[in-house]
């Protein structure tokens, strides 16, 4: 029986690698592999922003040891800049906030993600979909580190301070030089 073009198709959809990016720091390079089909409209919108080049220059601006480190949506001076409208939280794919797992950074509204992620140094449980209130809903997980592990380890340990109102700022910017897609 020859493949029709519906078979190829599907069974191509079915076998294309998740995609990746490269996360270049000035602290060392960091590969994150994107989980498309659970978190389909998290990672396209990431990768829009990629595309962009919007993360070029801004920094991790959250930096806790036993927590996370935050970025992708302040510039060293701490000025937000502007991103496109928020998603929905696909928080409820079942991924875990687990050490090494890239996750949606939001506002106390469920569905407020727009540019800004954060990498877990340690597994966050208390940051998983655990129900549909607010209080509950959790994370949206769209990624894995694959290599690199180090690089988010050397962050997270960076000396921070308070600058204005923003808490657990790293005394010396780590900037995000560039993410770029890797496949």
């Amino acid at each position: 029986m020859s493949a029709s073009p519906e078979n190829v198709v599907a069974t191509t959809a079915s076998t294309t690698p998740n995609p990746r990016v490269i996360i270049k720091t000035n602290l060392g390079e960091i590969e994150v592999e994107l989980y498309t089909g659970l978190a389909p409209l998290t990672v396209a919108n990431f990768l829009q922003y990629v595309d962009d080049n919007f993360y070029d220059g801004t920094i991790f601006h959250r930096v806790m040891d036993n927590f996370m480190i935050q970025g992708g949506g302040m510039g060293p001076d701490m000025k937000e800049k502007p991103t496109r409208p928020a998603i929905k939280n696909e928080a409820g794919n079942g991924v875990l906030n687990t050490r090494g797992t890239i996750a949606m950074a939001r506002t106390m509204d469920v569905d407020s993600a727009t540019s800004q992620f954060f990498i877990n140094v340690i597994d966050n449980s208390f940051l998983n979909h655990s129900g549909n209130s607010p209080q509950e809903f959790g994370y949206c997980v769209f990624g894995k580190v694959v290599q690199g592990l180090e690089v988010v380890d050397k962050i997270k340990t960076v000396a921070t301070h308070s600058l204005g109102m923003n808490q657990n700022v790293p005394v010396t910017p780590v900037v995000i030089q560039s993410i770029r897609r890797k496949r």
